[in-house]
């Protein structure tokens, strides 16, 4: 199987369609995990870059993700699952430390700021411990809307939507979609007050 721009791959199997589409699959498909240990070469080349190696980190950044914006500041260490399935928009601030499981779809827009040690979890694993047993899992999207702010530590699960200039505060477990425009913060997040 060959790579194809936007880093996708020509001639998926069955567990990698699965997988695209939020559906059950086996994380130990070949293909899969074939996808992972390229994902974590290039992981480990970006978090290997100096401080000053902008246009490589900006390269392998872009070899890794399906979009990377212009202007957009990705801080090492970071860590992903894919790497394809997550875009990020222009002038994007992500602080040290974050890592985004990205097995389902991760969108997140411009101007967002983000501090450090967020995780974006986008896979969920059955609740019947009879499948967990067998490997199965899924994932849901996540999107953090344009000019959000995450602060530091914030925890965001599968399936969940951040509205636009949304702020969140540190520390915030947020399990379910928080609407636009609002302060949301605590575990579980709630919303607070509207800005």
């Amino acid at each position: 199987m060959a790579w194809i721009p936007g880093g996708m791959m020509a001639g998926m199997g069955e567990m990698k369609e699965r997988m695209l589409a939020g559906e059950l699959y086996h994380a130990g498909d070949p293909e899969i995990v074939a996808d992972e240990e390229r994902c974590m070469l290039l992981v480990e080349q970006y978090n290997a870059t100096g401080v000053v190696e902008h246009e490589r980190r900006t390269a392998l950044l872009r070899e890794l993700l399906a979009g990377f914006g212009e202007g957009t500041v990705i801080r090492p260490p970071v860590r992903f699952d894919r790497g394809y399935q997550t875009t990020v928009g222009d002038r994007t601030f992500v602080n040290y430390g974050a890592v985004i499981l990205d097995v389902g779809r991760v969108t997140i827009g411009d101007d967002v700021q983000i501090g450090p040690n967020l995780q974006i979890l986008t896979p969920t694993h059955p609740m019947e411990p009879e499948i967990r047993r067998t490997g199965l899992e899924a994932a849901a999207p996540i999107t953090i809307g344009h000019t959000a702010w995450l602060g530091g530590g914030v925890i965001v699960c599968a399936g969940v939507t951040i509205g636009e200039e949304t702020v969140i505060g540190a520390g915030s477990v947020v399990t379910r979609d928080v609407p636009a425009r609002v302060f949301a913060a605590g575990n579980p997040c709630r919303v607070i007050r509207a800005l």
